[in-house]
């Protein structure tokens, strides 16, 4: 059974940084399909970044040149490195992962902008 756990969220101001990270356990990070995605309140899941097994990645609109996702094999980690935040980036962060046809999702994690 593949586990994901979200961690590094928090508050911080516009224009600071934050790094999300995403644990895998029960599958190795390497081999699975993997994103992030975010919710805020009121309003639909928003898609944010892809990593696939081969290293290409994808972004979506809101957050290209902003955010980058990477991986550590070694840490079977997912990262969401997330600059230049902005307070509409306000929202609860889920990690997500894809092995063998199944979707598996982290808790969530909230992140705040506000000054």
């Amino acid at each position: 059974q593949v586990q994901l756990v979200e961690s590094g969220g928090g508050l911080v101001q516009p224009g600071e940084s934050l790094r999300l990270s995403c644990v895998v356990s029960g599958g190795n990070v390497s081999r699975l399909l993997m994103a992030w995605y975010r919710q805020a309140p009121g309003k639909q899941r928003e898609f944010l970044a892809q990593l696939t097994s081969g290293g290409r990645s994808v972004y979506g609109d809101s957050v290209k040149g902003r955010f980058t996702i990477s991986r550590d094999n070694a840490k079977n980690t997912v990262h969401l490195q997330m600059n230049a935040l902005k307070p509409e980036d306000t929202a609860i962060y889920h990690c997500w992962g894809r092995y063998n046809l199944l979707d598996y999702w982290g808790q969530g994690i909230q992140v705040t902008i506000s000054s």
